[in-house]
């Protein structure tokens, strides 16, 4: 049997570089598993951090290792461009091994990864990948658009405001009413999040008007929209989607941490969360939340996977849906592959259902 030839993409420019390493070495050991071995071929691609692409021993260096490698090292580390097989290249030039790829599993969190940028340059590679396409990964990552999207499917979720860097950073009339119509409207405590950054970058809880002024001046510095969201006092709650057009969904799991709320530091440094799978909740709120997490995908036009988070108001049995993540967490240790895992669904096997997935979506037939 011929084996399929995928290229694992990973690194890039985003902040969660180092996050993507690790996937990506998860990915890579899984497609080495005995079950997969027969069928797949890895071959992989490093997107360094001023975003030149390097393929042949370098990402196999980083794969190895899982240390990032620095701009000078490709060319000064360990002679990697001295093999022919290692090629180093300007921006916006791709290696000619791409031309070998039957087809991309891209691991790349955050900007320039997941907001369908990436998705479209495969786009017009004419090779199929795994995860959403275009429309749904740009959707995905603007947590306005998302929020649209959700309220046009008729899904539950808490108050928020939209905002531009523009209202934020104008003359000093304007900015106090901005503020005004914040505490008006959602009160405090709030959540000042950038539109378009993952893993809790520039996010910020506020309780009053100082705080309110200076996270929104700081999420301003990461984007121009921005989002205010009302805080609520819930439980934490996730569920994974897998599929493409009849999609399913895992097993309900639960986050719980001892920070104020679930930060960058908090959700990367090990010990300060715990997951709880299943999640210890009614079996009647497991399955509207499974329901609302298909519900989610569709609404954005999600392909191949998805985790979905919800806020659980236990004193009132409502749920609330926060966001879906279109690329998540990919290590044997995240969220997305453990309720999989608990759904019966072992990580090697995870890996090889979303190369099917991406084969099968973007089959002539």
């Amino acid at each position: 049997m011929t084996k399929l030839r995928v290229g694992l993409l990973f690194g890039g420019r985003s902040g969660e570089h180092e996050v993507s390493i690790n996937s990506a070495r998860a990915i890579a050991k899984a497609l080495s598993a005995e079950q997969n071995t027969s069928k797949y071929e890895i071959l992989p691609f490093y997107i360094q951090k001023d975003g030149r692409w390097l393929a042949g021993e370098a990402p196999q260096k980083v794969l190895g290792n899982g240390i990032p490698l620095l701009e000078s090292q490709e060319s000064t580390s360990g002679g990697l461009t001295s093999n022919p097989q290692t090629q180093t290249l300007s921006q916006w030039q791709s290696p000619s091994q791409v031309a070998e790829v039957d087809v991309w599993f891209p691991i790349l969190h955050g900007p320039n990864g997941e907001d369908g940028t990436i998705q479209g340059l495969l786009t017009l590679m004419q090779v199929p990948f795994v995860g959403s396409g275009v429309l749904g990964s740009a959707m995905g990552m603007d947590k306005i658009a998302m929020k649209m999207a959700f309220e046009q499917a008729g899904l539950a979720q808490v108050k928020y405001k939209a905002i531009t860097r523009a209202q934020v950073w104008s003359n000093p009339c304007v900015f106090p009413k901005l503020c005004d119509e914040i505490e008006a409207t959602l009160g405090y405590p709030a959540f000042v999040k950038p539109a378009n950054l993952g893993s809790s970058v520039g996010i910020a809880k506020v309780r009053s008007r100082p705080e309110l002024e200076a996270a929104l001046d700081n999420a301003a510095s990461y984007d121009r929209r921005l989002v205010v969201e009302a805080g609520v006092v819930a439980r934490e709650v996730e569920c994974a989607v897998l599929g493409n057009d009849q999609p399913q969904a895992s097993v309900v799991g639960e986050i719980t941490y001892d920070s104020d709320f679930y930060d960058y530091e908090t959700k990367y440094t090990e010990g300060k969360a715990d997951l709880l799978i299943p999640a210890r909740i009614p079996d009647a709120i497991a399955r509207k939340i499974q329901d609302m997490a298909l519900q989610a995908f569709a609404a954005v036009d999600a392909a191949g996977l998805a985790r979905v988070d919800f806020f659980y108001v236990e004193a009132t049995q409502e749920v609330l849906i926060n966001e879906i993540n279109t690329l998540p967490g990919f290590t044997a240790t995240s969220m997305y592959p453990q309720l999989w895992a608990h759904s019966g669904v072992s990580f090697p096997e995870l890996v090889d259902r979303l190369i099917q997935l991406a084969m099968e979506r973007h089959s002539p037939n």
